[in-house]
């Protein structure tokens, strides 16, 4: 993804975060991740993140989610002695659908791209509306959509290392060095 478009998809994040009264300084809003996975789909699979604080001991972030955006299904493995990242997600605006392992749950509110649709696998549905929250434990298979709205997530979560995630999708780049 192109610099200029990652800077108007930051802006449409920051006028999100303003828009449920979620205050952020200058610094914070020029570090808002834009992430496409390395797919090209930013609008249907991608996500905005701004990580406030990631320490060996816990994180916490916003994940800004345009109408109908997809996180796309992965886990957080056990690396040495941590068993894998535990997160809580709380839906702060909009709504949320997130998959998780489990009983599927038939008819899902999801709308996946039918070019991507062999890698969603987990169908456990819990819907959040704003106050909400679920948490997942380690080493869970999960992923997300927003409402027709979009959404704003606030993950609270123990460590986070991103380049350890596993997708279940092979075509997935998660962290991008541009």
């Amino acid at each position: 993804m192109e610099m200029a478009e990652k800077e108007r998809y930051r802006r449409i994040a920051v006028e999100m975060l303003n828009k449920c009264g979620i205050v952020i300084t200058k610094e914070e809003q020029s570090n808002i991740e834009i992430t496409d996975f390395g797919l090209g789909m930013y609008e249907k699979i991608g996500l905005a993140i701004l990580v406030y604080v990631n320490t060996d001991r816990y994180c916490a972030k916003e994940l800004i989610m345009l109408p109908g955006m997809i996180c796309p299904e992965h886990k957080h493995p056990p690396m040495g002695s941590n068993p894998g990242k535990m997160e809580t997600f709380r839906c702060r605006w909009g709504k949320v659908y997130l998959y998780t392992e489990g009983k599927h749950t038939e008819n899902p509110k999801a709308k996946i791209p039918e070019q991507r649709k062999d890698f969603f696998t987990v169908w456990h549905e819990v819907i959040l509306n704003p106050g909400e929250q679920y948490t997942l434990p380690p080493n869970t298979l999960h992923w997300f959509q927003a409402g027709e709205e979009g959404a704003i997530v606030s993950e609270f979560s123990s460590t986070s290392q991103d380049e350890s995630d596993i997708f279940t999708d092979p075509l997935i780049v998660r962290v991008d060095h541009q």
